[in-house]
């Protein structure tokens, strides 16, 4: 089966191009102030307009509430809200009711223990996307360019599809998926040659890799 590939924190429309070419089937729209990635509701809404029929766009935000998600879903056409900060079930729950979006929720992972918390979110959320847990003391939820020990992955089942996330890049996204059994997975700076920078060469890879 194909590896699903979602290039997220994509800033140009030629960033669109480019996941499109290289065969991505998501992207990320990152609509967060502290990210290098973030953009404004008006780009997002000339990228989502520009992005080819039949790829994904998704949205990230870190504990938006109503307000900013209502600005957003009003001017962005979207296939996707990914709940990427600590939103409870209840708010996964609320948030699908009131946009009539998929969600998918970001969750971190350190442990087992880690796992079995993002367990609780399956009969919620459409998508999981299993990243790893941030640093002590880091201001960005993902994007940071680390991973977590895919084989807390092994043997898992899980009732909704899911996403490895955290530190892929082209050189290890193979081995990822081998260890992990992902069949989707989220790239953000390993296909950057700098914070928000992202290159087509890189993207293509990477797609290219996870289907290795």
């Amino acid at each position: 089966m194909k590896v699903r590939v979602k290039v997220c924190g994509l800033t140009t429309l030629g960033d669109i191009d480019a996941a499109a070419t290289a065969g991505a089937a998501y992207i990320g729209l990152v609509f967060f102030d502290k990210s290098p990635r973030n953009i404004s509701i008006e780009t997002a809404r000339s990228m989502a307009l520009h992005a080819p029929i039949g790829l994904a766009k998704v949205a990230l935000v870190v504990n938006a509430d109503d307000a900013a998600l209502d600005r957003i879903t009003a001017s962005v056409p979207l296939d996707m809200l990914q709940l990427h900060g600590s939103e409870t079930p209840d708010r996964v729950a609320a948030v699908k009711a009131r946009y009539g979006l998929p969600v998918m929720k970001a969750l971190g992972i350190a442990s087992r223990a880690d796992v079995a918390c993002a367990q609780l979110y399956s009969g919620v959320a459409d998508q999981l996307l299993l990243d790893a847990k941030p640093a002590e003391g880091e201001t960005l939820p993902g994007g940071n360019g680390l991973s977590f020990d895919w084989r807390l992955l092994e043997g898992e089942s899980w009732s909704v599809p899911w996403m490895l996330a955290g530190g892929l890049t082209p050189d290890n996204v193979a081995e990822a998926v081998r260890c992990s059994g992902a069949q989707q997975v989220d790239v953000s700076s390993g296909i950057e040659t700098a914070p928000g920078q992202k290159s087509a060469a890189l993207m293509a890879k990477f797609v290219t890799e996870a289907n290795r």
